[in-house]
Order: C-alpha cells, then structure tokens, then sequence
C-alpha cells in the first residue's frame, strides 16, 4: 500500500509547517486529489490515521477534496472535463489535448493549533 509512504512524507510536510509557524498541534488538514493522482482516497484516510499516531498531526481531521480531470484542447482552445480513459476536448471531440489537471496530490491548507 503505497498510501502509507505517502502519508509518511505528508507528516514530515505537515511537521515542518507547524515547526515554521510555532504551532502545537494541527485541527484540520486540507488535500486535493486528483483522478489521475494514483492515490485511493479511501486508503489514504485509513493510512494517516496510522501514519500521524503520536505526531502534530495525531487526531487532526483530513479533508480531501477530489478534482476531476481537465485537459486544454489544441486544437479549438476549450477547457473541459474529461474522462480518465477518455482524455479528449469536451467541445470539439480532438483527440489533442493537454492536461491541465487531474493528476495532482496537493497538501492545500492546515488549520494549526497555536
């Protein structure tokens, strides 16, 4: 389970933020995830919970919000959803498309305990 290695480095992240601004302890911890990210939101949860046992972040509540997949069309400039097996314009159906995100595991905010 790959999650627990995650959530390993996203302690240490979340550690030194609240080292940096003096903080005693971590409320509220704030994630985007991506579709395309890798990452099950749901083994995610389960392993910071294990992960941040007797750190900063012991007891804080995970947030994660889950973005979609978004591509920029080359061809006619759109910017649409798409599907994770489908990454084509939304608009005009061309198959060249950038991705703009949906890929992305992003450590947003902390609410810090002072």
């Amino acid at each position: 389970m790959h999650e627990l290695s995650i959530c390993h480095a996203l302690i240490s992240q979340i550690e030194n933020v609240a080292t940096e601004y003096q903080a005693c302890g971590i409320e509220k911890v704030y994630l985007q995830i991506g579709a395309l990210s890798g990452v099950e939101s749901q083994l995610l949860r389960q392993a910071y919970t294990v992960a941040s046992l007797g750190t900063l972040a012991d007891g804080a509540e995970l947030v994660i919000e889950e973005l979609p997949i978004r591509v920029r069309c080359k061809r006619c400039g759109a910017e649409t959803e798409a599907a994770a097996n489908r990454l084509v314009c939304g608009k005009c159906g061309d198959w060249h498309a950038q991705l703009i995100s949906g890929d992305e595991l992003l450590l947003a905010s902390l609410e810090l305990i002072h």
